[in-house]
């Protein structure tokens, strides 16, 4: 994007030991239209996180790369595929345990409202598109807002339970590269707030994660084949202490390489590999 005023990211952690490897690095826009992707080896996206507000512009340009000399990672495959939530949907029919999640409804109303609600058997819900990065138009409600039906007018949308431990206890972020492991974060929100993104004052702590939550980003990955060359797996603990996939990140994710500090180099790494 233009500018990444306003967001944290530590991207750059990675570019001397890409330089060590004997890589040049720049850092372009991907709205930049007087770029010549052929000048390039490889191009890795990296913080677009204003693809949603114009995605068929976005995976244009990537379709300019795809067909370039130059390598794009993720791929255009991936990315295509990653774009819009609905991928959750298809890995819950391959087996992977998700949030409770309602598709294919096509406006807001009261009477929709108190019946996601019922269905749920919840108190809360959370409403958001299904493309969308940065938590940009994602509603935690109890109660039905007038404004919802005008917001999600002509921007497709998902529902789902808000999960309490999203605030209790946060959420996990595994990170691999290729299909090695490299490191996992707990995001939790600021006080009052549900949103555990840095931007809105989440708090971020590196842990290390346990067998059944290594085990759970693994099945998940699983279902990636081949896989690319970053993934991020988020999950929320349900009330049967079951990890449920909030989001599988493989477009535009923070890789929180600030909380590790061999994860630059791994990062890097995985990069030459590719090439190699």
């Amino acid at each position: 994007m233009d500018s990444l005023d306003g967001y944290t990211f530590d991207d750059n952690l990675a570019i001397e030991p890409l330089r060590e490897l004997g890589f040049e690095v720049s850092t372009i826009s991907w709205r930049d239209k007087s770029v010549n992707w052929d000048d390039f080896e490889i191009v890795i996206i990296r913080t677009t996180w204003d693809y949603q507000k114009s995605p068929a512009e976005f995976v244009e340009v990537l379709r300019e790369i795809e067909a370039s000399k130059a390598r794009l990672e993720n791929s255009l495959k991936i990315v295509e595929w990653n774009l819009a939530k609905t991928y959750l949907r298809k890995l819950e029919q391959k087996g992977v345990k998700i949030v409770p999640t309602i598709w294919d409804e096509t406006s807001v109303t009261k009477s929709k409202f108190d019946d996601w609600k019922a269905h749920f058997k919840t108190p809360e819900l959370i409403i958001k598109p299904i493309i969308s990065a940065t938590a940009e138009f994602t509603y935690r409600l109890t109660d039905f807002a007038d404004n919802l039906a005008e917001v999600f007018t002509n921007k497709p949308f998902m529902v789902q339970p808000f999960m309490p431990n999203v605030v209790s206890e946060g959420e996990y972020s595994l990170f691999y590269f290729g299909e090695n492991y490299s490191h996992t974060i707990l995001k939790t929100p600021k006080v009052k707030d549900f949103r555990v993104q840095e931007e809105h004052g989440g708090i971020i702590s590196a842990v290390k994660p346990s067998a059944k939550l290594k085990s759970a980003a693994e099945k998940v990955l699983d279902c990636i084949k081949p896989l690319p060359l970053y993934s991020r797996v988020d999950f929320v603990r349900d009330e049967n202490d079951d990890f449920c996939l909030m989001e599988l990140e493989l477009i535009e994710p923070s890789l929180y390489l600030r909380m590790d500090e061999h994860s630059p180099v791994r990062f890097a790494n995985s990069i030459a590999n590719l090439l190699n």
